[in-house]
């Protein structure tokens, strides 16, 4: 059994404290997996992830951001705050690194970003270059300029009228309520995450995942998708930094793979030497939780023994 612990740190914040959960290997530690959780879930979701990775000798830890999971307080679900809720959350990711590489200061640390938490990943890479060993980007994607701009105009409308922590209909339709169309007829709201009906339920039965994001996060995202697509904030990447992208070719937030070759080709346009694509056929959003997990799993391990 592996040994699991959780503890609290500080949020960049100032009033919360962010909850966060680390999984342990039994024999040498290889390397750091920090795992980056994505939009309306939390890092126990991880469990199955973490348990595989820690078995082959990777500590895998990652934290509950701001508005979400055992971080949030009752009443702040879906929200990050009043102001700077994307540039706090980074910092709270970069925190959480700094603490890890100063408990295990000798082995490589990776960034694995899934979804939100992969625009998040891609935040840190351009904010702090070269501080991780590799970064993992699960379930990316990048719309395109004006919509993304459309997204954040929309949001901050609703913000100035109904405030930051009102919930909009019109932005789940135009967001996640868009991503499920994609699959109809609906067996259920969330169709777009996997293949696998149990997944879905487990998700959908979760009472930490059932919450909608408000206007003010809505808002926040679509700034940090603006600032990881700007060509002066991608410069700053480091080159040396190997970064694998890894999606299902049925991924709606990633463009059914198009929006992922997208982002990769920013990497590549930057002169990043280390690239990995791989699109799995068939995959949708959560590619952990997809009918092919496994190979999933071993597929990502190949590709952390080849960088420790």
């Amino acid at each position: 059994m592996e040994n699991i612990r959780t503890f609290y740190f500080p949020s960049s914040d100032g009033t919360h404290r962010c909850f966060a959960q680390e999984w342990l290997p039994r024999g040498e530690v290889r390397g750091v997996v920090q795992i980056v959780h994505g939009v309306a879930e939390h890092i126990a979701r991880y469990d199955h992830v973490a348990r595989f990775l820690s078995g082959h000798g990777f500590v895998v830890c990652g934290g509950d951001h701001l508005g979400h999971g055992r971080t949030a307080r009752a009443g702040e679900y879906g929200y990050f705050g009043p102001r700077d809720g994307w540039s706090l959350v980074a910092s709270d990711v970069r925190s959480l690194r700094q603490l890890l590489g100063e408990k295990y200061p000798d082995v490589p640390c990776f960034l694995l970003g899934h979804s939100m938490g992969s625009f998040l990943t891609r935040t840190y890479l351009c904010r702090w270059p070269g501080e991780v060993s590799g970064a993992v980007l699960s379930g990316t994607g990048q719309e395109a300029a004006p919509l993304v701009a459309l997204g954040r105009g929309v949001a901050g409308a609703v913000c100035a009228v109904r405030g930051a922590q009102a919930v909009s209909p019109l932005i789940d339709r135009l967001s996640l309520g868009a991503y499920n169309k994609k699959f109809r007829p609906n067996r259920t709201g969330a169709d777009w995450l996997s293949r696998d009906e149990a997944e879905v339920d487990r998700y959908l039965a979760d009472p930490l995942c059932t919450f909608k994001p408000t206007a003010g996060m809505f808002r926040d995202m679509m700034g940090g998708l603006q600032y990881i697509s700007d060509p002066k904030n991608l410069a700053r990447m480091d080159p040396e930094t190997p970064v694998y992208f890894m999606s299902g070719d049925q991924d709606p937030v990633g463009g059914m793979g198009a929006g992922v070759k997208k982002v990769y080709g920013y990497f590549q346009k930057q002169g990043v030497r280390d690239l990995s694509l791989k699109l799995y056929p068939g995959g949708r959003h959560e590619m952990f939780n997809e009918t092919n997990r496994q190979e999933v799993l071993e597929d990502l391990l190949a590709w952390l023994e080849k960088h420790v």
